[in-house]
């Protein structure tokens, strides 16, 4: 190679070349793999939700032989008898985009633990004295099974110091602390809202949905192809400077420090080395 790019078969760029090669298909792959897990992502939400959807169709089985509550029992249809007892308001909670709150009423079973059901959906601000009353005597619930949830995770507020008669997360381990029986380690949301409430729809099982981890895939597949643009820049903005520093070299334009490093124009036209 002749001209102002002979520094291109040098071995620092020998090395700077192969590093680019390398990278590029490499930052490539990344990109691929996490775009096909966001994907894989995006299926698995879909198939989820038809999944609930086809689940309300099946005929309901005993609780006893869905639990514990699995990514594979999660939305299936149960049915559970026994009478109410403590009922609890979840507040925070949106349907249709309309900010309300849950009924949740506990159901004791012949097994001597409680099934939190969730009776219905209501609009604005917890209020005891507007939630449908308790229905008496026995009773048999059916609805979607669903898992406890977690505070902080998926919407579920995780804050504390509710009033009396407030719960924020639908789970076993919150309850146990507001009643004096143990809880089953699931819960029920009715098909059909009662007292005219509004029904809650089942969601889908945990990890299977949209959720953080699904959108910083999409975002590592967004770096790892940002990589490749800055490789390629960074490539040739070396490589501008190089032909700069090269084409100053030609006409004695490199600074002192610089100059002494490279060979002297007119000796190396002549073969003869450099003078010291």
């Amino acid at each position: 190679m002749e001209g102002v790019y002979r520094f291109l078969l040098t071995p620092r760029w020998w090395g700077i070349n192969v590093f680019v090669l390398l990278a590029i298909p490499f930052c490539i792959y990344m990109g691929s793999w996490q775009l096909g897990r966001f994907e894989d992502r995006v299926d698995t939400h879909r198939d989820a939700e038809e999944q609930v959807a086809s689940d309300q169709q099946e005929a309901p089985r005993p609780l006893d032989r869905l639990l514990p509550v699995t990514k594979a029992t999660s939305g299936k249809q149960t049915t559970a008898t026994g009478r109410y007892d403590e009922q609890l308001l979840v507040p925070d909670r949106t349907l249709d985009g309309e900010p309300g709150h849950y009924v949740l009423t506990l159901l004791r079973t012949d097994t001597g633990k409680a099934l939190p059901v969730v009776r219905g959906w209501l609009p604005g601000d917890p209020d005891p004295a507007k939630a449908p009353p308790v229905p008496t005597g026995e009773v048999t619930v059916t609805g979607a099974l669903q898992a406890s949830e977690t505070p902080g995770n998926n919407g579920v507020s995780a804050r504390g110091g509710l009033p009396d008669g407030q719960t924020a997360a639908i789970s076993a381990a919150s309850l146990v602390n507001l009643v004096p029986y143990d809880v089953y380690d699931a819960w029920v949301t009715l098909n059909r809202g009662d007292a005219g409430m509004k029904a809650v729809p089942a969601s889908a099982p945990g990890g299977t949905g949209l959720d953080l981890k699904a959108f910083q895939n999409l975002g590592y597949t967004a770096e790892w192809f940002a990589f490749v643009g800055f490789v390629i820049f960074m490539w040739f903005r070396l490589l501008r400077r190089e032909v700069e520093l090269a084409r100053d070299a030609e006409i004695g334009l490199l600074p002192d420090g610089e100059q002494e490093q490279e060979p002297d124009a007119a000796s190396e036209r002549s073969g003869s080395p450099s003078a010291v």
